[in-house]
């Protein structure tokens, strides 16, 4: 009896679970279809479908809030965050990974910080420092402010793939002669590439999708697609909504495009598992 009451419960937690994962899907798919549904029609005003369909708000929004220049600034802005958080993280993730030395916890607490305090906390005074320092309202600021956040992510995201590799693999190779050089370009970076590609790639999207740090210490040049859509949505004067919709929708496709690509190449659960073992 006893065991029956126990499947039982088990059967209606399970239940309860997966009905709370549908509705949050079928909450979130009806949002989302909402956008795209609104940025494709002619008129949509108290009935479940559109009057008409069009694509002329693509084309509107295009023009209306410069997408062209927007976009290039973001992938200008993204690449230059993901390029420099490279040649960062990669070299402070293995010596983390592979030296001991006094302090060490403290670096380690240090490169969490900025990963687990919402960037607002610190992105008010680095904006300030930024400002004083004549960086604000450019491409570099936001640079550097995106950097942050981005050069501890590729470290904690690398720091596991660099464990794994058995030291010894080193060891031997520098007992044949190679130089420090000649170790990293034909030993480490081929068993550390899938790590890297990993973490730059998220840290791609994350770039894309940070607002609280780009929208700190951008100026009217240096605006990322993330923060003009927020000025489209906010700032004075009276636009139509399909044509803030279909921006929306460009940022959607954008995110979800480099997502699927990163998760491509990485899986969250392996991730863990390889922490967890290390």
């Amino acid at each position: 009896m006893a065991r029956k009451s126990v499947t039982l419960g088990a059967r209606l937690w399970a239940g309860a679970v997966w009905l709370f994962v549908a509705l949050f899907v079928i909450n979130l798919a009806a949002v989302i279809g909402t956008v795209v549904v609104s940025s494709l029609s002619t008129r949509w005003f108290g009935t479940w479908l559109p009057a008409g369909w069009t694509v002329q708000w693509y084309a509107s929004a295009w023009s209306e809030f410069q997408l062209s220049d927007v976009l290039r600034v973001t992938f200008e802005t993204t690449f230059l965050v993901v390029a420099i958080s490279g040649l960062v993280g990669v070299p402070a993730a293995y010596a983390l990974a592979r030296r001991e030395f006094p302090g060490k916890r403290i670096v380690m607490l240090i490169l969490l910080t900025p990963l687990l305090a919402p960037p607002i906390t610190y992105g008010i005074p680095l904006a300030t420092v930024l400002y004083s320092a004549g960086f604000g309202g450019t491409m570099s600021g936001v640079v550097m402010a995106n950097l942050v956040p981005s050069v501890p992510f590729v470290v904690l995201v690398l720091i596991p793939f660099v464990e794994q590799i058995d030291p010894k693999i080193e060891s031997a190779a520098r007992v044949f002669g190679a130089g420090s050089f000649q170790l990293f370009w034909h030993i480490l970076t081929p068993l550390l590439a899938p790590g890297v590609l990993a973490a730059l790639l998220l840290v791609l999207v994350r770039t894309i999708a940070m607002f609280e740090l780009t929208f700190l210490t951008s100026g009217p040049d240096s605006q990322t697609l993330v923060v003009a859509l927020y000025y489209a949505v906010f700032a004075a004067g009276v636009r139509p909504e399909q044509s803030i919709n279909a921006m929306a929708v460009v940022f959607m496709l954008m995110s979800l495009v480099w997502l699927l690509i990163a998760l491509r190449f990485v899986n969250p659960t392996q991730m863990v598992a390889r922490s967890r073992q290390s």
